[in-house]
């Protein structure tokens, strides 16, 4: 079983181009199944049936294991014992008939327009000013590395909200994928799907801003093509990106506590709030299935039932 976990692992990085979290992933959710077949005296993938799995889902239940990652779970294990049965490693495919649990349909928090417009106003311009009436001959040096980040943090903050691209998109770009001409940003989302958004002048300004006078002054031999660097020099990571967003928002008065992906809800929210077809949106942010972006036809028509029972007479 082993050796068909390692099998799997490799369709899943090669032939499915997965990421490396969720390669990881998967490799944790089957391998606990696995072994709790192994427990129950199996030794081949060939003998799981459904009674296996789901004495392997009770056994997450209790646990305490969440909904969600009980969901999560059951839907790894269907896409694996779907893959034994093409590879003629087993004759039926267990998971199929597996249910996962209900979920609760939660609505993701998302800014207002007004507090997007906050979060975003130009730091960089102040922390120029600032700096340079406070730089002296033995601070320069760390004041512009101050200011360089200001200009790094309005340029992803922009660039995420702009486009609504997922995290790891934005700490993957490299200067081939910004076309300024067009207005556009090329990102390789999951499975290393291609696609183009296009993104407004403030966030072209703000990239202007950290290629032009931000990012020299963070760049070292170790930085190779990365358009956001930590600083360190190095091509930024995602926690670093977290924290630069929870930041700037605990600076907003009343905003939620968001991250990026927070910024990616409200950038859809908002296109479907100015009128922007479902499909574009869908497009935009790049999911495989419309009925993934419907979610946020639910979150503007939860927004205009509370403004509707606020602002209406006999609401």
């Amino acid at each position: 079983m082993a050796q068909v976990l390692g099998a799997y692992l490799r369709h899943l990085e090669i032939e499915r181009n997965l990421s490396a979290h969720t390669v990881r992933a998967y490799r944790a959710d089957i391998a606990s199944m696995l072994e709790h077949a192994a427990r129950l005296g199996l030794t081949d993938v060939g003998d799981l049936d459904l009674s296996v799995l789901r004495s392997w889902l009770a056994k997450q239940k209790t646990t305490g294991k969440s909904r969600t990652t009980m969901a999560r779970r059951a839907t790894a294990v269907r896409v694996f014992t779907a893959w034994l049965v093409r590879e003629k490693l087993a004759e039926k495919d267990a998971g199929a008939a597996l249910v996962s649990p209900k979920l609760p349909r939660s609505l993701p928090p998302v800014l207002r327009q007004d507090e997007a417009a906050a979060a975003l106003e130009g730091r960089s311009r102040g922390a120029r000013r600032e700096y340079a009436d406070t730089a002296d001959a033995t601070g320069t040096q760390a004041t512009a590395a101050q200011w360089a980040v200001q200009l790094r943090d309005d340029a992803m903050l922009e660039l995420l909200y702009a486009t609504g691209m997922r995290v790891g998109e934005l700490c993957a770009l490299d200067p081939r994928d910004l076309d300024f001409h067009r207005h556009v940003v090329r990102v390789f989302g999951k499975g290393r799907k291609e696609r183009s958004i296009p993104f407004g002048q403030p966030a072209a300004d703000a990239l202007h801003g950290w290629l032009a006078e931000g990012r020299p002054v963070l760049a070292t031999e170790a930085s190779g093509d990365a358009i956001f660097l930590g600083v360190r020099g190095r091509r930024i990571d995602q926690r670093a990106v977290r924290q630069v967003v929870h930041d700037r928002m605990r600076q907003v008065p009343g905003a939620p506590a968001i991250g990026p992906h927070g910024l990616r809800h409200s950038a859809a929210t908002h296109l479907l709030e100015g009128g922007a077809d479902l499909r574009s949106v869908q497009e935009v942010l790049g999911h495989a299935s419309l009925a993934t972006t419907q979610l946020y036809t639910h979150v503007s028509t939860e927004r205009l039932r509370a403004a509707y029972r606020q602002a209406h007479p006999r609401a």
